[in-house]
């Protein structure tokens, strides 16, 4: 029995991946006009737009989720992701080595905000209508046991979206208050 893959390259795919790209990169604008580094938005993810990630990104696409945890679950790996983490600052993984014998260093500041920005634009991109202030936190809490970060920014992370949870995004994502929480918690 020939099993069919149920991933393909599709006009739809193509437009539904471009546009979820597009208004994520958008949403990450604003929210890092907002933290005080514009240009950092202007050019975040674009090698998302890269035929590494862009082709990848249309075969995987179903509107519901990331084409990238798609194909993961797929194949098990995604080039696109190892691509993307290797172009992208904000990403920590693009900050360890797993080889390495130090621990995962912390993210430089401009970098943490772009991070910030970009995971909550991204909630909002995926979640659309749906988003809710409380819905990073929620994601969080289930996926942060499984990523390496330092202690320190955990927490701040933690604080942050629990933060936006309780008082909103406009009210905690500034760029005077994430400093503020910054210097508080990446205490060297």
């Amino acid at each position: 029995m020939i099993m069919k893959n149920k991933y393909k390259y599709t006009l739809k795919g193509f437009i539904g991946h471009f546009w979820v790209v597009t208004k994520h990169r958008f949403k990450v604008f604003c929210l890092c006009v907002r933290v005080g580094i514009p240009w950092q938005g202007l050019v975040h993810d674009l090698s998302k737009y890269s035929p590494e990630e862009f082709l990848e990104g249309v075969k995987y696409f179903d509107g519901k989720k990331s084409p990238i945890s798609n194909c993961k679950n797929d194949i098990g790996y995604s080039k696109a992701w190892l691509h993307h983490k290797g172009r992208n600052k904000h990403h920590i993984e693009y900050w360890y080595d797993y080889a390495s014998y130090i621990e995962v260093p912390n993210i430089p500041y401009k970098y943490f905000l772009e991070m910030v920005c970009d995971n909550f634009a991204a909630g909002m991109a995926y979640q659309g209508k749906n988003w809710t202030k409380e819905y990073q936190l929620t994601y969080w809490n289930k996926t942060k046991d499984k990523m390496k970060f330092p202690d320190g920014m955990k927490e701040l992370l933690t604080r942050i979206y629990t933060d936006v949870s309780i008082y909103g995004i406009n009210e905690v994502l500034t760029k005077k208050n994430l400093k503020k929480l910054y210097d508080e918690y990446m205490v060297d």
